[in-house]
C-alpha cells in the first residue's frame, strides 16, 4: 500500500471515516515502488482528483527525462520513447536518466535536486546506457538511512536518497558488478526494469536479446537468465535462482537432450530471464517472478521438453531464494508468450468464504488471468490441461497440452477464424479474407509453421494474440479495496514464419523469418476491433465486469470515416493507474519499440483519460503534448495531489509532465 508520511501531527480526534480527506491536508502520500508498492497494485487511495474535480486538471510542470543540467552537450537529444516511471518519497522524485546516472527532482516543481555522476568520470563525456523503467527505494526503520537502488549499465548502485552520494562500502567502491556471480561467464549485463526491495534483499532480473531472424546470428548457447538477491546494505549476493534448473534441482528433468546433441539442453540453453519486474508479499516474505521464454522464442528443437521454469510464475522465499511454488503457463514455449509484467498481489473475497483469500493475479500475453492462492500456489479456479495441435517444423518438440484457466474468461481474442475478420464493408471483408488465406490459422497455441515459397504456399502462422499481447509490460492495476483488476489489452496479431538461418555464425538451423504485425486491406487491421481496450475483472467472482475501447483507433481512415463507427480502440502499449474513484489510462507513444504494435500506420495517441471504475465510462479526457510511454503514477505533497506521466512522440523527446488541480 502507499506510504503515508506526516509533515504535521494528526489531531487525535480524526475519525477513521474521515481519514483520507484529513490526511490529504496534513500528510504526503508517496509512491515508493515502480508499481506503487511491492504488491504492484498501481493503486493510490488519493481522491483529491475525482470525478467532480478531474475536469480542472492542468499541467503544472514539465521536465525532460534527461534534465538540461546533466546533458553532455547542447546537441544531446533525449530518447523519444522513455519507459521510466519516477518514484516519490520524502518530497523527491527519483528517476533513471539513461545516461549512466540517477537523478532526484523536486516533486512539486520538477526541478533537478541532485544527480549521480559515476566515479572516475569527472571531466569525461557521459556514457549513455540503457534507461531502466525505474529505480527502487529503501529506508531503514531503525535509522535515518534511506537509499535509492538502481541498475546502471552492468552495475547495481546504492545512493543516499537525500544527497545522491554513493555508499563506498556497497559492493566494490560503491557498485556491484552484475556480470559476476552467474553459473557461467557473462560478458555483458543489462536490465530494463526496476529492482524490488523485499525486506533487506534487492531482487534483480536481467535483460538479454531474444530477437532472431534469418539475417541475425542464432545461437543455441546464450547467457543464463538467473534471478538474484543482494543485501541492500552491503551489495553482497545472497542467493541466485537458476531459471533453467541445474543437475539435481527440481525441474531439471524437463530439459531433454536434442537429436544429434551430446549434452542435455539445460547445459547450454539461456535466456528464461525475468526482464519484467517482480512483486512481493512482504508479510509472507515471498517474491513472485514473471519469467520469459528460453533461447530462440519460436523454435525449440534444441531444447526438447516442457522447459521449466520458462514462462512461469515462480514464488521464492525472498530471504533465501528457495523455491516455494511455481506455475508454468506455457509448456515448451514457441510463441514468445513470456510473462511481461509483475503479477498483482491482492486479497479477494470468494462467495461462501468468510475470510479474505490471499491471492495473486497474473495477466498474460495470451489474454488469460491466472489467479492463485499466493501462499500455496493453488489455483483459485481450476486450470485445465487441454490438448493442442502439433506442427510440422523439422526437429521441433511439441507439448501435447497447454494450461487453460476456467475463470476469469479471456480478456481479448484468442486464435484466428474467418469470423474474426473485419467486415466494415463487403469490400474490406473480401480483401481481408484474401490476406487471411495466405497464412496458417487456428486456435490459441497454433504452432509456428514453415514459410512455403511455392505458389499457393503459406507465409507462416497468424498468431493471436501477438507477441505484444494481450497484456504486455504495462501489466494490470488492482483496487485492494474491491478486488477489481483493471487490465489494458492490445489487439494485434503476429506473423510467425520459420525459415532457415542465413547467418554464417548461426548454430541454430531454423529461425523466425522476421517479426511483424500484418497489414490488412487498405493498411487497416485484419481483425475486428477494439484494437486497444481496458477491461475490468472482478477477482472475487472470476468475472469480467466491463470492457471498453480505449480511444478512437482508425475511425478517421479514408475507408471508414463516413461509416459512423463507435470507438475502435488505440493499440498502444499502456499501463493503468487506479485511484480511489478513477482509472487513468493513456494511449501510448508512436515511436521506439512501441511501433511493434503498428496495425494501421501508427500506434499510440496523445489522449489521457479517466474512466469510472464501476462502469468504464469516460469521465474526462485531455490531449497532452505526446503519448504516454511509461506507467503513470500519483502522489501528494503538502496537501496537493499530482499525477505524473512520461510522454514522448516521434518528434518530441520524452518528458515528465505533472498534472494537478489549480492551486
Amino acid at each position: 500500500m502507499p506510504i503515508w508520511r506526516g509533515r504535521a501531527a494528526l489531531a487525535a480526534v480524526v475519525m477513521f471515516c474521515g481519514l483520507v480527506p484529513a490526511l490529504a491536508a496534513a500528510q504526503d502520500v508517496e509512491w515508493r515502488s515502480y508499481g506503487s508498492d511491492a504488491a504492484s497494485s498501481k493503486y493510490s487511495p488519493l481522491d483529491q482528483i475525482n470525478a467532480d474535480t478531474v475536469g480542472d486538471l492542468e499541467i503544472v510542470w514539465r521536465q525532460s527525462v534527461v534534465p538540461e543540467a546533466i546533458r553532455p552537450d547542447a546537441d544531446f537529444t533525449p530518447p523519444i520513447a522513455s519507459q521510466n516511471t519516477p518514484l516519490m518519497a520524502d518530497g523527491r522524485l527519483y528517476i533513471s536518466t539513461g545516461l549512466g546516472t540517477v537523478a532526484a527532482l523536486d516533486a512539486t516543481t520538477g526541478e533537478l535536486l541532485w544527480h549521480d555522476l559515476p566515479p572516475g568520470r569527472d571531466g569525461e563525456p557521459f556514457t549513455r546506457v540503457r534507461q531502466t523503467r525505474g529505480v527502487a527505494y529503501w529506508d531503514d526503520p531503525q535509522s535515518d538511512d534511506a537509499r535509492v537502488l538502481a541498475v546502471v549499465g552492468s552495475s547495481l548502485v546504492a545512493l543516499n536518497a537525500s544527497t545522491g552520494e554513493r555508499y563506498p562500502d556497497f559492493g566494490d567502491g560503491g557498485e556491484v558488478d552484475l556480470r559476476e556471480g552467474f553459473r557461467r561467464p557473462v560478458e555483458t549485463f543489462g536490465w530494463g526494469s526496476a529492482p524490488l526491495v523485499v525486506g533487506d534483499i534487492v531482487v534483480i532480473g536481467s535483460f538479454m536479446t531474444d530477437v532472431t531472424n534469418a539475417s541475425m546470428p542464432a545461437l543455441k548457447e546464450m547467457p543464463p537468465g538467473d534471478v538474484r538477491g543482494f543485501d541492500v546494505r552491503t551489495g553482497r549476493q545472497v542467493w541466485i535462482f537458476h531459471t533453467v534448473p541445474q543437475e539435481g534441482e527440481p525441474g531439471n528433468e524437463t530439459w531433454l537432450t536434442a537429436i544429434n546433441e551430446d549434452r542435455a539442453s539445460w547445459e547450454y540453453t539461456g535466456n528464461t530471464n525475468m526482464w519484467a519486474w517482480p512483486s512481493a508479499d512482504e508479510e509472507l516474505g515471498y517474491v513472485y517472478l514473471p519469467l520469459s521464454t528460453p533461447t530462440n522464442d519460436y523454435y525449440g528443437g534444441y531444447r526438447p521438453g516442457d522447459n521449466l521454469f520458462a514462462e512461469s510464475i515462480v514464488c521464492l522465499d525472498a530471504r533465501t531464494g528457495e523455491l516455494v511454488w511455481y506455475f508454468q503457463a506455457v509448456h515448451h514455449g514457441i510463441w514468445d508468450y513470456d510473462f511481461a509484467a509483475a503479477p498483482n498481489v491482492v486479497d479477494i473475497r470468494l462467495p461462501g468464504r468468510a475470510d479474505p483469500v490471499r491471492a495473486l493475479a497474473a495477466v498474460s500475453k495470451q489474454a488469460f488471468t491466472y489467479v492463485f492462492d499466493r501462499a500455496t500456489g493453488e489455483p483459485i479456479w481450476p486450470i485445465e490441461e487441454r490438448p493442442v495441435a502439433a506442427g510440422n517444423v523439422p526437429g521441433e518438440w511439441y507439448a501435447e497440452t497447454q494450461p487453460f484457466p476456467t475463470k476469469p474468461p479471456p480478456f481479448d481474442q484468442q486464435g484466428t477464424t474467418i469470423d474474426d475478420l473485419i467486415d466494415f464493408t463487403p469490400e474490406l471483408r473480401r480483401d481481408a479474407l484474401e490476406v487471411f488465406e495466405q497464412y496458417v490459422t487456428g486456435p490459441l497455441f497454433t504452432p509456428p509453421s514453415l514459410v512455403d515459397r511455392e505458389p499457393g504456399g503459406t507465409k507462416g502462422t497468424l498468431q493471436m494474440p501477438g507477441v505484444v499481447g494481450g497484456a504486455d509490460w504495462g501489466g494490470a492495476a488492482v483496487d485492494p479495496e474491491t478486488g477489481i483488476l483493471y487490465v489494458p489489452s492490445v489487439h494485434s496479431e503476429s506473423v510467425i514464419g520459420i525459415v532457415e538461418s542465413e547467418h554464417p555464425r548461426s548454430d541454430m538451423r531454423l529461425v523466425v523469418e522476421t517479426l511483424a504485425t500484418l497489414q490488412g486491406p487498405n493498411d487497416l487491421p485484419l481483425f475486428k476491433p477494439p484494437y486497444g481496450r481496458l477491461v475490468a475483472i472482478d477477482l472475487n467472482r472470476g468475472e469480467i465486469l466491463w470492457s471498453v475501447a480505449n480511444g478512437d483507433g482508425p475511425r478517421d481512415h479514408p475507408a471508414l470515416r463516413d461509416l459512423d463507427l463507435p470507438k475502435l480502440g488505440q493499440p498502444g502499449r499502456v499501463s493503468p493507474l487506479v485511484t480511489k474513484s478513477l482509472v487513468f489510462l493513456g494511449e501510448g507513444g508512436n515511436a521506439g519499440v512501441v511501433v511493434l504494435n503498428n496495425v494501421y500506420g501508427g500506434a499510440g495517441g496523445k489522449t489521457f483519460r479517466a474512466y469510472d471504475k464501476a462502469t468504464g465510462a469516460v469521465v474526462w479526457e485531455k490531449a497532452l503534448p505526446g503519448g504516454t510511454t511509461a506507467a503513470p503514477m500519483t502522489y501528494m505533497v503538502d496537501g496537493r495531489q499530482y499525477i505524473v506521466v512520461t510522454l514522448g512522440w516521434e518528434d518530441m523527446p520524452s518528458e515528465y509532465v505533472a498534472l494537478a488541480l489549480p492551486d
